[in-house]
């Protein structure tokens, strides 16, 4: 796990209070909703703003591409970067 994935689980885990989950416990490719970390709409949401304000983005809340980017870890990780690279443009 690269440095801005741990920062993202460990965003996950500040932000949505998950207090018996540690960074160590979510690994890049574990799917975020479902069987995975069990993730629901508003979490995603809470996630939402969290990840605009901490890294500065935009994310269109109305999107179908924006559901794609919230599939695990590593899946934000690549949005986030990919976005900071736009920004910078």
């Amino acid at each position: 796990m690269n440095a801005l994935q741990q920062d993202i689980a460990q965003l996950i885990i500040d932000t949505l209070n998950l207090e018996d989950v540690a960074v160590d416990d979510i690994p890049p490719d574990l799917p975020l909703f479902g069987e995975g970390l069990g993730l629901d709409s508003v979490d995603a949401l809470e996630l939402a703003l969290a990840l605009q304000k901490r890294y500065d983005i935009r994310i269109a809340s109305d999107s179908k591409d924006a559901r794609q980017h919230f599939t695990t870890v590593a899946t934000l990780a690549a949005f986030v970067q990919a976005q900071q690279g736009a920004c910078a443009s």
